[in-house]
Parts: structure tokens; C-alpha cells; sequence
């Protein structure tokens, strides 16, 4: 397996503008193979969507208690082989009110544990400061060239790794 490097030949401000300029690549019949989209300088951004209490933790705790319970009830009923239908559906019923009640106990024992330290839910994200567009360095020259004739057309804010004043990082990817 053979390494080829790559250069930087764009960067954006968001991923909207990278997919664009890979597009028209393609539109261009640019060999999109060699192409590449690199989120640089990620960050974790945890969003926080409310607070949890003993009743949010316990309603959390029913919802997921009670699918594998409904789910292991309507096993079990099944392999019951005079009436496997009724069988299944009511012992899946049952299989679901207690894996909600079980579910619902361990939740609102967990948040008790943890002392107040975790108050509150939240959504994880990761996210980059820029999206650098990048190209194998035997079709890197034709790529800047029409990239640079799209970011023109289009007035965007874009810097090329030439115009930045900098030599283009040779990044080093498996192709």
C-alpha cells in the first residue's frame, strides 16, 4: 500500500462551502477520487438541553427498561407452544410494565448516586473551525485552478495554501 501526498488546495469556514467546491470539482470532470474533506481543529461542544431530575430520571430509566423487557416477554411467549400468540403478546405486555418499573427504579437509583454532580442532559458534538479541501499532489495545480475560478464567480471568502503565504502542507494520506 502506497502513501500519496496531498495538498491543501482550500480552506472554508463551514463544510456547505467544501462540499460546494468538490462538487464543482466533479461538475468539471476533476478525477473526485483524489479528493478529500478534512475538518481541522475539532472541538467537543456539549449543548445543554435541560435540567434532570428524580422524574426525568425516572421516566429515562421506564423508557429504556422497557424495551427489552416487551422484548424478552414476547421471547418467552412465543416458545410457548400450545398458544404462542396470546402467549407472546401478553407475556410481552407484561415483559414491558416491568421492564418499565425496573427501569424506572434503577434510573431514579443511578441519579441518587451520582450526588447532584450530573444535573442536567445535554448533547454532544463535534465540530471543526474550518474544512480544508484537499487534493493529491499530481492533480493539485489543476484543482486550485478551478476551485480558484468558482471562488471568484462566487465572491466567497476562501483562502487557497498559496495565497495564505504559506507553502501547502503535503499531508501524508493512503489513497
Amino acid at each position: 500500500m502506497t502513501e500519496q501526498a496531498r495538498r491543501t488546495i482550500a480552506s472554508y469556514a463551514t463544510y456547505q462551502e467544501a462540499e460546494r467546491a468538490v462538487d464543482h470539482l466533479a461538475d468539471q470532470d476533476f478525477p473526485v477520487q483524489k479528493v478529500a474533506i478534512i475538518g481541522q481543529d475539532v472541538r467537543l461542544v456539549e449543548q445543554v438541553i435541560g435540567r434532570v431530575g428524580y422524574g426525568a430520571a425516572a421516566l429515562h430509566g421506564a423508557a429504556t427498561g422497557a424495551l427489552p423487557g416487551v422484548l424478552i416477554g414476547w421471547i418467552f411467549g412465543l416458545l410457548n407452544w400450545l398458544n404462542p400468540v396470546v402467549s407472546g403478546l401478553l407475556l410481552a405486555l407484561y415483559g414491558l410494565i416491568f421492564g418499565a418499573v425496573v427501569g424506572a427504579l434503577l434510573g431514579v437509583l443511578l441519579h441518587a448516586a451520582q450526588g447532584g454532580r450530573r444535573d442536567f442532559a445535554s448533547v454532544r458534538s463535534m465540530e471543526p473551525s474550518r474544512y480544508d479541501v484537499v487534493v493529491d499532489e499530481d492533480v493539485a495545480d489543476e484543482a486550485v485552478r478551478l476551485v480558484t475560478g468558482l471562488d471568484s464567480r462566487a465572491g466567497t471568502n476562501t483562502e487557497s495554501a498559496s495565497s495564505r503565504g504559506r507553502r501547502p502542507r503535503n499531508d501524508l494520506a493512503p489513497s
